[in-house]
């Protein structure tokens, strides 16, 4: 499954997308399957797994791209991130993915991972995706994607350059694009927009990541150099901290409503960031096929 064949075959409706994480524990095995059960009723385009550095982490995403393909009969998309890894081990990666079946690659430089005693980083590792997308593109005939920042990456001197960035990697073989979740879609719009001007032609897609705990939306905000809008933060003041619920039907009302202008505009598709939770994406998805917009 090559993500920009599907995105040229549904042109009439927009391509949905859900992206794993391996579980760190047993009882977040559990759970993964069970959210893995009930998405599976909501019949993705294709479904997403981040990738793992480390030695025992990248061991777990392969053994959860492999879950889903083969047993649960997902088309799968396979995260790489270039941090740490030489070249001898890029191409060992790329060709169990290239053996498993994977035939799109989802780029990334990624962060070194934390806690990981074995992960011993490789003097020549590729510091930039689009170094990693020129490596690929040269050896491999997968269908490649990239990563996009609306808000400007946390690391880069100006959204101009951002998008410079960006620029580079389509040259070096990204066919198309997610962004990072926003808060705010005037954001998505002016990057989008930003990106055209600059000569940046492959889809771009937006990501959602919907609310589905304070603490979480806060330290992933940090993370991701996401803006909070007042909305959101005010909305969220006004819910008593401990009422679980209450936040995430807050969570699921206002990515209802960001998904529902989003398709009004014309995406081509959306990526829900399920952290391995079924409930929210479930939720947003069967509103916004009631409306008759997916």
């Amino acid at each position: 499954m090559r993500v920009t064949d599907l995105l040229k075959e549904k042109k009439e409706r927009p391509v949905i997308s859900f992206e794993f994480s391996r579980a760190k524990t047993e009882k977040a095995a559990l759970n993964l399957d069970k959210a893995l059960d009930n998405l599976a009723q909501a019949e993705p385009d294709y479904v997403s797994v981040t990738f793992g550095a480390g030695g025992s982490t990248r061991e777990g995403s392969f053994q959860l791209v492999e879950k889903l393909k083969n047993e649960k009969k997902f088309k799968v998309v396979a995260y790489i991130a270039g941090v740490g890894l030489g070249s001898d081990d890029l191409t060992s990666v790329l060709d169990r993915f290239k053996n498993l079946g994977i035939e799109t690659i989802f780029v990334i430089r990624g962060d070194e991972p934390m806690g990981d005693a074995e992960f011993k980083p490789h003097p020549d590792a590729k510091k930039y995706a689009s170094e990693l997308l020129a490596f690929i593109r040269e050896k491999y005939d997968f269908c490649l994607g990239a990563a996009g920042y609306p808000e400007g990456h946390l690391e880069v001197e100006s959204k101009e350059k951002d998008v410079e960035y960006l620029k580079l990697k389509q040259e070096n073989g990204a066919e198309y694009i997610v962004a990072q979740y926003f808060y705010n879609n005037q954001f998505f719009y002016d990057y989008v927009d930003r990106c055209r001007a600059a000569g940046i032609t492959v889809p771009i897609i937006p990501g959602i990541m919907p609310i589905y705990t304070v603490k979480m939306t806060e330290v992933l905000a940090k993370v991701c150099g996401t803006m909070i809008p007042d909305e959101v933060s005010q909305g969220l003041a006004k819910i008593a901290s401990d009422d679980k619920e209450a936040i995430l039907q807050f969570g699921i009302d206002f990515a209802t409503r960001q998904c529902r202008d989003l398709l009004k505009h014309g995406v081509q598709g959306l990526h829900f960031y399920t952290m391995n939770r079924s409930k929210s994406v479930i939720s947003i998805l069967n509103t916004l096929k009631s409306e008759g917009l997916l």
